[in-house]
């Protein structure tokens, strides 16, 4: 069988979420065949599991203007740019129709088990950047076959990996055993099973990010409700609260991302929430009435709670990747020339200059990892910096490096900064002076009743990140 010529094969995109989706527009804007595999039964299949959250970017940051451009002969109308959609409504209003778009260039129940050049292992030198890539694919129904691609990109994100309660990146001990009673999602409080599960019990929520503080709202929210009476929250952080704990606040050019920390910040001046900070779970245990008991690496225990919720950030699954030559930061596991820009040790900011295909390339050659992803366990990151990015890229798989390497996208800052080394940082500070009072243990803060509350209700704030989280 003749194998044909590499620039006559499609370029595979992994992932139909919001980038994926993305850079399939922006290849055949380019006049380049793309084939995107989903492992889920749906496109946005994961942008779906987080439906009910609201995003803090407005309509008009999460629409890509290529895939804009694709959906226009449709009929497709893009929603109001200046109001801010659910997951849901992301998924249905616009992931969805950009997929019937792209038609049978969408598989879904297509998951990529691995990737690598063809003929050659990640050992062999020999002619490799002259060979195609393999991509394996394993669908719903248990069978498997291979396809050749020109090129890869990988925008398969980090939902499905989230990383666990133990501070040291594993497992806490006693975590997998509780799993009944842990989740790693923000729970759906409209849902009633869901609801039953949190109201009027105690929770402990583990992290201090966009998920962390939407869970905080929602669960302050439960309390005030009708259903929700004796409904208490632990909020379990292993840094210390500083002035910039709660993000942006009013000075954030996202103004609903300033509102959800605001949200946080209220439920825990009002009493809905008590914040531990300096905590690192080691252990979690449970008491004879069957809750569960946070143990820190000092060995301070916390009092039993009902449910935990661990939103410590999420993690890229690389294992499909083994084969390939990437070139990945030591620590983020995001492309080395990306990592520096980004590295939450370095910048507490959470915003990074708009790149694209040089900061994203690896030593394999036209493989690329995008959106989510690329940020590896970075924690913050926009759709609209996926969208520059996979603009880039499709520039440079085209040949128009004047186009892949201009700006094409100005982005918000966070508004506060809180300046290099402050992630994880156990000591807790107060949250008025941003001065340091250290202690030698976990300390339950109390942030004081005259603190602003939340700029818009709970049941419209946009809660969520732009890219999920």
């Amino acid at each position: 069988m003749n194998t044909p010529a590499i620039t006559e094969l499609p370029v595979v995109v992994i992932g139909a979420g919001p980038v994926g989706l993305a850079a399939a527009a922006h290849l055949i804007d380019r006049g380049i065949e793309p084939l995107i595999l989903e492992a889920g039964a749906t496109a946005g299949a994961a942008v779906r599991d987080w439906a009910h959250v609201r995003l803090f970017s407005t309509w008009g940051e999460v629409v890509d203007p290529a895939a804009e451009k694709l959906l226009a002969p449709t009929g497709w109308t893009r929603p109001d740019p200046d109001t801010y959609p659910s997951g849901g409504d992301w998924a249905e209003r616009y992931l969805q129709p950009l997929a019937d778009v792209l038609g049978e260039r969408v598989r879904l129940d297509a998951r990529v088990t691995g990737v690598s050049r063809a003929g050659r292992d990640r050992i062999v030198d020999a002619d490799r950047d002259q060979q195609p890539f393999t991509v394996h694919i394993t669908h719903a129904d248990g069978h498997e076959e291979r396809v050749l691609a020109r090129a890869v990109i990988d925008a398969s994100g980090t939902w499905t990996t989230p990383s666990p309660a133990g501070a040291s990146g594993l497992p806490a001990l006693g975590e997998k055993a509780a799993a009944d009673r842990i989740t790693y999602r923000v729970p759906d409080l409209k849902n009633p099973a869901v609801r039953a599960r949190y109201a009027g019990r105690r929770t402990a929520v583990i992290g201090s990010g966009a998920s962390a503080f939407t869970a905080l709202a929602h669960l302050a929210h439960l309390a005030t409700s009708d259903d929700g009476a004796g409904t208490k929250t632990v909020w379990v952080l292993r840094r210390g609260i500083s002035g910039s704990t709660f993000g942006g606040g009013s000075a954030d050019q996202l103004p609903a991302r300033g509102a959800l920390g605001l949200a946080a910040k209220a439920a825990v001046d009002e009493g809905h929430a008590d914040a531990v900070t300096g905590f690192r779970t080691e252990a979690i245990e449970r008491d004879p009435d069957g809750r569960l008991v946070l143990v820190g690496e000092d060995g301070h225990r916390l009092d039993a709670v009902d449910e935990v919720i661990v939103l410590t950030g999420l993690r890229p699954d690389l294992g499909f990747l083994d084969e390939l030559r990437l070139g990945l930061d030591e620590r983020l596991q995001a492309p080395t020339e990306l990592a520096p820009l980004i590295d939450p040790n370095q910048h507490s900011c959470g915003t990074v200059y708009p790149h694209g295909h040089r900061e994203l390339s690896h030593p394999e050659t036209e493989v690329y990892l995008v959106g989510m992803k690329s940020y590896g366990r970075a924690p913050t990151f926009l759709a609209m910096t996926g969208y520059e990015q996979v603009r880039s890229v499709a520039a440079a798989l085209a040949g128009d490096l004047e186009a892949a390497d201009r700006v094409e996208l100005t982005l918000p800052e966070t508004g506060v900064c809180g300046g290099a080394g402050l992630f994880d940082d156990p000591t807790p500070v107060k949250a008025d002076t941003g001065g340091c009072c250290a202690t030698p243990e976990p300390a339950l803060v109390q942030l004081g009743a005259d603190a602003p509350a939340a700029a818009v209700a709970l049941d419209e704030a946009p809660a969520g990140g732009s890219c999920g989280s």
